[in-house]
């Protein structure tokens, strides 16, 4: 080795020390402890959303869950305090798709708990159809849910906002890079990602630190809520597969986990899945190859029909391979999570 490649790798290597040392003290001087703090969560009575509710109660929070179903909100507030008993668990009916309705909500946390210190805006929806088979209303329903619901919840919380306060932003490898069968999905969740990096940019001034969260699949049960639209059993039958994957999934409980982490230390964005970070390389760096590889796999999934307004809940579009023995992990999960209502009165 001579000396010009001793000094390149020389180079090299404190560069990378000095990265690191860098990201490390910046993480303790953005650190802060949830001891206390008050954390509203839209989404919050299933799934991830009451995932995280139950984390950052765990952390010693106060929550404020935000969703459209006040029997599955009631079961989530049961579920958290259960887990958590010293827990401050306030729940509202709230579309947050409805700009009035969140102001409402947060006028109601203010007034509950005088301060709001964490915004994490989790509600979604999973959709799954053939590209011919979506339909404009499907591209705006996403849209409405995934932008423009934290667009209105964020600015509905800023005004109480402090310095040190986090907005977590939940988009998805669905904001990463295109899904076959999720375009209108997909739409959504890059339109989160965009704003959501561009609201970071825009409060660091204040000391309001914004992260991104775009996971892969993860073990939420969410499937059978998802919105399926052309074969409908046959697509239900493949994201249940996908999403049941132990392989290409992860617990939804670690990334619960991982996304409280990173919002104590206020990172710019977490992936929380290899799979969802591998796919971004890819598709960055090899883009047509990228593309190339996701064309072959659209051909290989169910064929579009000729109806574009029929949309069934994955729950009525089940078949003999979901659910299944090959489902089982998501199914398990979906119980867990308050996907489904439990079947005898479990939460008493």
């Amino acid at each position: 080795m001579n000396s010009l490649t001793r000094s390149l790798f020389k180079r090299v290597g404190l560069g990378l020390l000095g990265g690191i040392t860098y990201s490390l003290i910046r993480d303790q001087l953005r650190y802060r402890s949830l001891k206390n703090s008050v954390v509203v969560i839209s989404g919050g009575s299933r799934g991830l959303g009451l995932l995280l509710g139950k984390e950052f109660a765990q952390q010693g929070a106060s929550v404020a869950l935000l969703a459209r179903d006040t029997e599955e909100l009631a079961r989530a507030k049961k579920i958290i305090e259960l887990a958590v008993p010293t827990a401050e668990v306030l729940v509202l009916e709230c579309d947050c798709t409805k700009p009035h309705q969140v102001d409402q909500a947060i006028g109601d946390i203010m007034k509950t708990f005088g301060q709001i210190d964490v915004v994490v805006n989790n509600a979604g929806i999973i959709s799954t159809a053939p590209f011919e088979n979506a339909s404009k209303k499907d591209f705006e329903d996403s849209l409405d849910i995934h932008f423009w619901a934290p667009f209105y919840v964020n600015r509905a919380c800023l005004p109480h906002l402090k310095a040190g306060a986090r907005i977590v932003n939940i988009s998805s490898i669905g904001g990463m890079v295109p899904v076959p069968h999720h375009a209108a999905y997909c739409t959504g969740k890059y339109a989160l990602r965009g704003y959501s990096q561009s609201l970071r940019l825009a409060l660091m001034k204040q000391g309001i630190y914004v992260t991104t969260v775009c996971p892969g699949l993860m073990r939420t049960g969410s499937a059978r809520n998802a919105k399926v639209k052309g074969q409908f059993k046959k697509e239900h039958a493949w994201f249940s597969l996908m999403a049941s994957a132990p392989l290409i999934t992860i617990n939804a409980e670690k990334a619960a986990r991982r996304i409280v982490s990173a919002t104590k230390t206020g990172q710019a964005e977490i992936s929380v899945t290899l799979m969802s970070r591998v796919a971004a390389i890819f598709n960055t760096h090899f883009p047509g190859i990228y593309a190339d590889i996701g064309s072959v796999a659209n051909l290989l999934l169910p064929n579009p029909t000729e109806d574009s307004r029929t949309t069934l809940d994955g729950k009525n579009a089940e078949s003999f391979i979901s659910p299944s023995f090959l489902t089982t992990l998501g199914d398990e999960a979906a119980e867990k999570n308050n996907e489904i209502p439990p079947q005898t009165d479990q939460l008493h």
